[in-house]
């Protein structure tokens, strides 16, 4: 397997009677770890080869055999010991192709997320020796490890030394934890009179956390988009000031680094200036967009990130990270600290200042160790290979755009600003209601043929296809053959 053998053990082959029910001899750890890992490694060398939206996209297993599988799956847990094996055999050559195939080359769909192998080497190490990372004293180097990666963000994304962050499940739940700070530092306990600013274009966990927060949907001003899709500062302006005008209090005000529908960037640094002049607190989402930043000729495209309050970014998604690596930036550590530090008779201690402790800045204490994945994979591969990484996938972006736009039939809503290229089927005499039938064909029939999988949206009353570059896999290669299949569905929609 793979070229590796069993150490030579003096293990007991099976736990001895005395054993702890639940612990595996050494030989049968390695033997387990052996089969899912030569699995694993077929697996991820197949992923190029196979169906861009996987089995289900394919029609390989069609709806009611998906529905069958659910079916099949066993109720009750088993009272005793199942084998491993036949179990590995339905995960890999069932369950798991019955999915979107995120972590292939052709997977241009909504935000692809990440999925190195150093990183899920990462998981895998940090999850088998399980040791407690909640607090700075139970696990100093490791937690000084997550530390030092999260120091890594704050200084690719322009933040000053003084802002704190931690890692998170996600995106939505840095989102959450950013109205949370804000909402402290600006309202306090009188929450009611608050109101938030967000683009009609936002991301919905934005909205979903204020109302976890405590910002009821009434407290909530959807800001009219531009026609690039970015938030008109006009209108935020004009909210705040009759929000003011009713008694009510503006405290926070949500841009984004990239919308999930076409990558739009909000004018950050004018967002920015207004929020400081009102008072309000300029929280960024850049979950999409925010690692664009990391890149030295890209970060006009994001001017006035930097001076953000606090900055949600997604290392699961701009950094290729497995699913379940978000994180959070505040630019004043303190404000961090205020809402979320605490203590117990039973918990130790709380270390000096200078170094992180994640039960200081976030929810949680019991949790997974999250540093270790994102350390691990930069330490494998450095930083400038994913710098390099990042400035490709916006250079393909750019690329398929300007090939499109040649494209009788074809019409670009947007150039990309970010690496979203949303793109609409048209035709002489076409009405909307037209234009949108014919684009969701188009979307059908491009992922039909299996070699990229697109996704659409309803932006502006519109709806467009979208070719999304992100995934780490994705080359020159590929997107000419997307564009291919894309040019050839057109012209074929045309002779119908």
């Amino acid at each position: 397997m793979l070229g590796m053998n069993a150490p030579e053990s003096t293990d007991r082959g099976n736990p001895a009677e005395d054993s702890p029910p639940l612990d595996l001899s050494v030989d049968a750890m390695h033997a387990l770890g052996l089969d899912v890992l030569e699995r694993i490694v077929t697996h991820l060398g197949e992923v190029p080869g196979r169906h861009a939206g996987g089995s289900i996209e394919s029609g390989r297993i069609p709806t009611a055999t998906i529905e069958g599988l659910c079916a099949l799956l066993p109720t009750a847990p088993p009272e005793h010991p199942q084998p491993i094996s036949p179990i590995l055999d339905q995960l890999f050559d069932d369950w798991i192709p019955a999915s979107y195939l995120t972590t292939g080359p052709g997977y241009l769909a909504y935000v692809p997320g990440g999925g190195l192998f150093a990183s899920a080497i990462g998981t895998f190490l940090a999850a088998a020796t399980n040791r407690f990372t909640g607090v700075w004293a139970a696990a100093p180097v490791l937690v000084e490890i997550e530390g030092r990666a999260i120091g890594w963000l704050r200084d690719w994304m322009g933040f000053p030394p003084e802002a704190e962050g931690l890692l998170t499940s996600g995106g939505s739940s840095s989102n959450h934890t950013a109205v949370i700070v804000a909402r402290e530092k600006l309202l306090g306990p009188d929450i009611r009179p608050g109101t938030m600013y967000v683009s009609e274009e936002v991301h919905h966990s934005v909205t979903k956390c204020a109302r976890l927060a405590g910002i009821a949907p009434d407290r909530v001003r959807l800001i009219a988009a531009d026609d690039r899709f970015r938030m008109r500062t006009d209108r935020l302006v004009a909210a705040i000031e009759e929000d003011r005008r009713a008694g009510l209090q503006p405290f926070l005000v949500v841009s984004s680094a990239g919308t999930t529908n076409t990558g739009s960037v909000d004018p950050l640094a004018a967002i920015g200036e207004i929020a400081r002049r009102e008072g309000l607190w300029h929280h960024v989402d850049g979950a999409y967009g925010a690692f664009f930043h990391l890149v030295p000729e890209l970060r006009p495209l994001l001017a006035g990130l930097s001076d953000a309050d606090s900055l949600t970014l997604d290392p699961h998604k701009g950094l290729f990270l497995p699913y379940g690596t978000g994180a959070l930036l505040v630019r004043r550590g303190e404000d961090l600290r205020a809402v979320h530090e605490a203590t117990a008779g039973y918990l130790p201690d709380l270390p000096p200042d200078a170094h992180y402790d994640p039960s200081r800045v976030g929810p949680e204490l019991s949790r997974p160790y999250r540093g270790l994945p994102l350390w691990f994979a930069v330490q494998m591969h450095g930083v400038a290979t994913f710098r390099e990484a990042i400035a490709e996938k916006r250079t393909l972006a750019v690329a398929a755009a300007e090939r499109l736009r040649q494209e009788p039939g074809i019409e670009i809503v947007d150039a990309p600003q970010l690496s979203i290229v949303p793109f609409r089927a048209v035709g002489e005499g076409w009405n909307e209601a037209e234009v949108d039938r014919r684009t969701r064909e188009l979307l059908d029939a491009v992922n039909a043929r299996g070699r990229v999988f697109l996704s659409g949206a309803t932006v502006g009353g519109r709806y467009v296809a979208r070719i999304c570059v992100l995934c780490f896999r994705t080359d020159a290669t590929r997107i000419a053959q997307g564009l291919e299949d894309i040019i050839e569905a057109r012209s074929e929609l045309a002779a119908c």
